[in-house]
């Protein structure tokens, strides 16, 4: 049963979020595990760069990682929504925390053959606990009210950017006092306390989710079982696109500064691309919208696609810092419209896999993107590849933007005995 019910809901803010029971131990948890993904892949490749000398090896590990746990991270998710996620999270995280500190002792020394850390490191990957689905999954499930749950997916995505920034931070500090190595023994500790953290919390319940009565989201599955799998795939696609965008950008920006002679830039150019998602972000949650999630979702992509295209006309690194902070403004709300409308289609019992499959469309495209963009740089003008790394972006939300002015949304879901939220 949801934590909150639409006829006694408290006003929408994200202090009322953090007020529904058990809600800031559920989330604070799930951050907890979660900074391992911001410390663990900088780790892994400064260790395996210290131990074999070699940025190849490292770049090859690296690659082995994000294949494994991006393109397998929905058969996770949906194990968890079969069974669980305290039957299903504790065993990953502990088989992942087990690897990440064999990889800590492998990458200690120098006697570790490249094929045993990359072998290692794969297998490592297949084990990545899906914190990010469950946590938004288990907030689905304790706001039955859309617009308290809006506030509360922006606020999950800009923390999301906050540990994807602090997390290198943290490794910086370890490898100053201790080495690389001692950063995979960090996020593998990180990983297992939050996650052990986050299953004991109340509102992750043990066993397969089954509804025990009738509610108005069965009705909808039955009525709109084509348009709910239409629904998923419009935030799947729409979130690869971003992606891609996002994934080329940042490639292009470090070419863009050493083209100027100003790699400095670099950093600050990051930098204001999360500091603009965070603050998009956290205006996108406190907004009372009208819209349905679908137009938003293809306006934001819009948007964003639209002023990275004109980031590459910048005359100067500075001015390119600027209109990539504007850009980090639609970023942030886009990836949590698309969270939403993955959220609002997704069957009974599927709403981890729908969140998964948003975030491994989003990696997948930033991957691809990155190798793509990289056979561009040097070959093509700087505004050129701007404009093509804007175009999945511009050209997905152009054309999902009409059919989402038409389309039907999902009667609100509501509990027993409540009426659905307005």
């Amino acid at each position: 049963m949801s934590a909150t019910s639409p006829a006694h809901s408290p006003a929408p803010t994200y202090a009322a979020v953090l007020r529904t029971p058990h809600a800031r131990r559920t989330f604070g948890a799930a951050l907890l595990g979660r900074l391992s993904n911001g410390t663990a892949p900088f780790s892994l490749i400064l260790s395996v760069k210290g131990s074999t000398g070699s940025y190849a090896v490292a770049g090859t590990v690296m690659a082995a990682l994000g294949v494994t746990s991006v393109l397998l991270s929905p058969a996770r998710a949906a194990l968890v929504d079969r069974f669980g996620p305290r039957r299903i999270l504790p065993p990953l995280a502990a088989g992942y925390a087990l690897l990440l500190t064999a990889l800590a002792v492998a990458t200690a020394t120098s006697g570790t053959s490249a094929l045993a850390l990359v072998l290692l490191t794969a297998a490592t990957g297949t084990l990545t606990p899906p914190l990010g689905p469950v946590m938004r999954a288990l907030l689905s499930e304790m706001l039955s009210d859309r617009d308290l749950l809006r506030r509360a997916y922006s606020l999950d995505t800009v923390a999301e950017e906050i540990l994807f920034v602090s997390g290198p931070l943290l490794v910086g500090l370890i490898v100053g006092y201790a080495s690389a190595p001692a950063g995979l023994a960090v996020s593998a500790g990180l990983v297992l306390v939050g996650t052990l953290a986050l299953v004991t919390s109340p509102v992750a319940r043990s066993g397969k989710r089954k509804p025990t009565s009738p509610t108005s989201e069965d009705e909808t599955a039955e009525e709109t079982g084509a348009t709910q799998g239409a629904g998923v795939l419009r935030a799947v696609v729409v979130a690869a696109a971003m992606g891609a965008c996002l994934g080329a950008v940042d490639l292009l920006v470090i070419a863009f500064a050493d083209e100027h002679r100003l790699p400095g830039a670099v950093p600050w150019a990051l930098a204001a691309l999360s500091a603009g998602s965070a603050v998009g972000g956290l205006v996108y949650g406190a907004v009372d919208w009208r819209m349905p999630t679908a137009v938003r979702l293809s306006l934001l992509t819009l948007g964003l696609g639209s002023v990275l295209a004109v980031a590459g006309l910048s005359p100067h690194p500075y001015v390119l810092i600027g209109w990539v902070a504007l850009g980090g403004l639609f970023l942030a709300p886009a990836l949590t419209s698309a969270y939403l409308l993955a959220d609002e289609f997704a069957g009974p019992g599927r709403r981890t896999q729908a969140g998964a499959w948003v975030n491994t469309a989003f990696n997948a495209g930033a991957t691809g993107a990155t190798g793509a963009a990289g056979l561009l740089v040097g070959t093509l003008p700087p505004a050129v590849c701007f404009a093509l790394a804007a175009l999945p972006a511009v050209g997905t939300a152009v054309g999902t933007l009409v059919p989402a002015v038409s389309w039907r949304r999902p009667r609100p879901r509501s509990v027993a005995g409540a009426e659905p939220a307005q």
